[in-house]
């Protein structure tokens, strides 16, 4: 085409784009390369078929970024592309709207990892709240706000379980260890001689003779003896899984023993079964 030729028909923004590509001795591919814009499009783009391209935004905007990756005038092109698509009817490109260059468009990758911490933060901060809502029961908001409704550490006085002391056990009458679990132990005098030794079963009772002289105990299970004098519990002979020697077990010495509750789990003798007495010499 003659210059004459050229200026009564003006070539197209595609044709324009494609002659300057050409003359840098690249290939289409190589702009959608630089660009980040599909092939198909830019195809599209030098051969003027503007319908087949998303929409008047992305006709700017790929025009502008093709005439870029070609040292061209950008604002020119833009200019050219508008009129052409305003001379073609249909689709009007309005003046004042710059499009977004597609090549700094962010990925859709990166857009679907921002709506999912965003959702990820608002799940969060929904649990959050309800946490704390159903921490305040009903406790009254507008005291809240201003201060007077708090909640005060936890002291001895109100933490403190009650305690259900027992009565002091009197200093006489009849020593009674009933057995809770199996247990073994055995029952000497003052002068070491063994009153009683054995494996006792649950339930089985063993009553102390009361003309024994200091009666002392040896067992490693403690807390599986019931002690009763005159058929009134008290306090256990030491702690639970620990080897007691040499403890008294005379009334009065367990009369004077601090009064505790029971322990738990050592449940009443029973009166069906008989009290082993079997004193040895």
């Amino acid at each position: 085409m003659s210059e004459a030729e050229g200026e009564m028909f003006p070539r197209s923004v595609g044709e324009r784009l494609a002659d300057a590509r050409r003359a840098a001795g690249l290939e289409t591919a190589d702009i959608a390369t630089r660009t980040r814009i599909p092939l198909r499009h830019l195809e599209a783009l030098e051969q003027g078929r503007y319908d087949e391209l998303p929409g008047v935004t992305y006709c700017i905007g790929f025009a502008k970024s093709y005439a870029r990756a070609l040292d061209l005038d950008e604002v020119a092109i833009a200019r050219d592309v508008r009129a052409e698509l305003n001379s073609q009817g249909g689709r009007a490109a309005p003046e004042y709207f710059e499009p977004a260059d597609p090549a700094r468009v962010p990925p859709r990758t990166l857009a679907w990892t921002l709506v999912i911490l965003i959702l990820l933060v608002v799940g969060g901060y929904t649990v959050w709240r309800t946490m704390l809502m159903n921490g305040l029961g009903d406790r009254d908001p507008a005291a809240l706000a201003a201060g007077t409704d708090r909640i005060d550490a936890p002291t001895a006085a109100n933490t403190a379980a009650p305690r259900t002391t027992q009565a002091a056990a009197p200093a006489t009458g009849e020593v009674v260890l009933t057995a809770t679990d199996t247990v073994w132990l055995r029952i000497s005098d003052a002068g070491e001689q063994r009153l009683f030794e054995k494996e006792m079963q649950p339930g089985e009772r063993y009553q102390v003779p009361t003309t024994a002289k200091d009666p002392r105990i040896l067992t490693g299970r403690p807390d599986a003896l019931r002690v009763t004098i005159g058929g009134r519990e008290v306090a256990p002979l030491g702690p639970p899984q620990e080897t007691i020697r040499d403890v008294a077990i005379s009334a009065a010495a367990l009369a004077a023993r601090p009064a505790q509750p029971p322990m738990a789990g050592q449940p009443a003798p029973s009166p069906s079964q008989p009290v082993a007495n079997t004193a040895r010499p």
